[in-house]
């Protein structure tokens, strides 16, 4: 890991997915965007897949949400190490999900334990 190191993935939701997790939630699904739980799932996949990767454990994570996320569009979740520190384990990330046209749906930041951090 190195800082400066990042990681993405992209992914278009359907209405059906939408329903699928508010069938779960026991809530009503949301008309026409993504809720807020499956774009932070997209951060998660991204810290435990790919950076840092297998292992890595929360222990923070701050996210605002800046604009609704729309049904059926590409939506681009990023991951970036902003700082390391080798003799905790611990690594800091940015995190942002954006629409292709650019436009920022959220931004926040991530606090994960992971194996193999060195400065």
């Amino acid at each position: 890991m190195r800082l400066g190191q990042s990681a993405e993935i992209t992914r278009i939701f359907t209405a059906a997915e939408v329903a699928d997790l508010a069938a779960l939630a026991g809530t009503s699904p949301a008309a026409d965007s993504v809720p807020e739980p499956l774009i932070h799932a997209l951060f998660s996949c991204l810290l435990g897949v790919e950076l840092p990767g297998q292992g890595t454990n929360y222990l923070k994570q701050e996210t605002a949400y800046l604009a609704p996320a729309p049904l059926g569009q590409p939506l681009t979740a990023r991951v970036e190490i902003t700082r390391l520190r080798p003799d905790k384990h611990l690594v800091d990330l940015k995190t942002t999900c954006i629409l292709s046209d650019g436009t920022i749906i959220a931004e926040g930041r991530a606090l994960v334990l992971a194996k193999d951090v060195t400065g």
